[in-house]
């Protein structure tokens, strides 16, 4: 799967579009690309002269990777958004730098209609980078994407 089909299941855009292609989906996991480069917007101010991709960046990518799997699994989630709402276990192995390749492996471990929780881990060369537990919740497209609803004048007395 390249980065337009993944940008039909995901919501995301640039900057942060966080997964490039998918290599495997088979049964509950799925192995996502993410391609560190040096051009990323983060990288100006973390760290100047030592760029390293921020952990929340890294956790973001397996998040979406992890949503790709969610729409794929269960097509009542599409146009659908997930928001994290809890990250377990979070460890980070070894810096993520520009030219680096992330491998994004995740598993399901359970889903509910509104509730997916999802274990993985980052790798770089075979060397993890970051691991964690991920448990996100569904919900509808927010209200930015409909037109604005009329709210009736103040009545004077």
């Amino acid at each position: 799967m390249d980065v337009q089909e993944i940008s039909q299941i995901l919501p995301h855009r640039y900057p942060m579009l966080m997964v490039d292609r998918i290599l495997e989906i088979t049964g509950d996991s799925i192995v996502g690309i993410k391609n560190v480069t040096a051009n990323e917007p983060h990288f100006t101010g973390h760290f100047p002269g030592y760029p390293v991709m921020p952990g929340v960046m890294i956790i973001e990518a397996m998040a979406q990777a992890a949503g790709v799997l969610v729409a794929m699994l269960a097509p009542h989630t599409r146009g659908r958004i997930m928001f994290l709402a809890s990250v377990e276990d979070a460890k980070f192995r070894r810096p993520v730098v520009p030219g680096d390749q992330l491998r994004l492996e995740m598993k399901l471990l359970r889903l509910k209609a509104t509730v997916a929780k999802m274990q993985g881990r980052a790798t770089v060369d075979g060397q993890v980078a970051a691991e964690a537990t991920l448990m996100c919740k569904l919900t509808e497209q927010l209200a930015a994407t409909q037109p604005p609803a009329e709210v009736p004048e103040p009545q004077m007395a």
